[in-house]
């Protein structure tokens, strides 16, 4: 067992760039794994950089030098960061807190209609049972509402750190772009000269990563501004919330669609039952997911990841269980650098 073993550490791991790729990717996992938390501004800072990085290189493709280009990028960021914060922010919080005060109203509703139910098919639904679970559930709900919502609001050390990062995160953000060439530098005297798999894997992830970040970016606010603007035209309840949680579910491919039109169901029916504008709106809503699948995406990763569903799924699972919404939403690309890690990792001289 021990020779096996032997031989097949010693045919995959005698080249000694393969050792540097697996030392860089263990130390890189380590890093994000167990001081994440500590981190979180630092890798906020490098993705969201990461992002705006495509746009300065386009202005500077169109002759604006380096500084220009960057400083016109970071003062757009701050103007979207504060028209978010002051205009998105308090909005969504306020329909927030306005869906938990109207869950015991929306609970005695869905109550009626398991009531009917139970009367139609006794057979199937117990009346008693059904009153238990949606006494328990009803109760459950509003008391999770509001300790979220008093919980958000009184927690001075949410706020302090919430502060920091509204502070650090910009600054982080210009210098990665207004020193980036000088800290890509700094990084490379850590390493051997002699770095041929690493160049190419970085090249592979790079234009992944970023086709397919700033691919999703962009999926997320059309989708979500369309999503916002069919339930503005019909008049339903909530509508930046549900809005703005149809966006972000693009995050997770084939789980996230369906997930999220089950809240849409239920606001909309709450709020006109079996009526005409329920499924004039679940029809528009449909349409609106519908372009978003068979066109938009098309149009935005025509350079495809080419990953197979089952793959995707565990990423999502994997990553998102380990680091949450970023997790959730780096899932696909950093499935990207594993297979990109794969492909490029030094194969035996002898093999075939």
């Amino acid at each position: 067992m021990l020779q096996i073993i032997e031989r097949w550490f010693h045919r995959y791991f005698s080249d000694p760039e393969a050792i540097l790729l697996f030392f860089i990717l263990v130390i890189g996992f380590s890093l994000i794994i167990f001081f994440g938390g500590i981190l979180a501004p630092v890798l906020a800072g490098i993705a969201i950089a990461y992002l705006l990085e495509w746009v300065v290189v386009h202005l500077q493709e169109w002759k604006v030098p380096r500084l220009a280009a960057v400083i016109i990028v970071f003062c757009g960021f701050l103007g979207i960061l504060f028209l978010a914060l002051m205009g998105l922010v308090p909005l969504f919080w306020k329909q927030m807190a306005s869906l938990f005060d109207e869950l015991p109203r929306m609970v005695d509703k869905v109550q009626q209609t398991l009531l009917l139910l139970s009367e139609r098919f006794p057979d199937f639904f117990s009346k008693d049972q059904l009153r238990d679970i949606v006494n328990s559930m009803g109760a459950d709900i509003r008391n999770w509402g509001k300790v979220v919502v008093t919980a958000s609001v009184s927690s001075i050390t949410g706020i302090i750190v919430w502060v920091v990062y509204l502070i650090l995160v910009p600054l982080l953000v210009f210098f990665f772009l207004k020193d980036r060439s000088q800290l890509i530098h700094w990084l490379a005297h850590f390493l051997p000269k002699k770095r041929g798999v690493l160049q190419k894997v970085s090249v592979e992830v790079n234009q992944q990563i970023g086709n397919y970040v700033r691919g999703k970016v962009v999926e997320i606010i059309f989708v979500g501004i369309a999503t916002y603007l069919v339930f503005w035209f019909f008049g339903l309840q909530y509508s930046v919330l549900l809005a703005s949680l149809v966006g972000l579910s693009v995050l997770i491919p084939y789980v996230g669609a369906v997930v999220v039109t089950i809240p849409v169901i239920l606001v909309a029916y709450l709020q006109w039952g079996w009526n005409p504008e329920f499924g004039y709106l679940m029809l528009s809503f449909l349409i609106v997911q519908g372009l978003d699948a068979n066109i938009l995406v098309p149009l935005l990763f025509s350079e495809a990841v080419n990953l197979h569903p089952v793959a995707i799924i565990v990423a999502t699972l994997f990553f998102g269980g380990i680091w949450g919404f970023w997790g959730v939403f780096f899932a696909i690309p950093l499935a990207t650098l594993v297979k990109a890690v794969i492909n490029a990792w030094p194969k035996p001289k002898n093999s075939h």
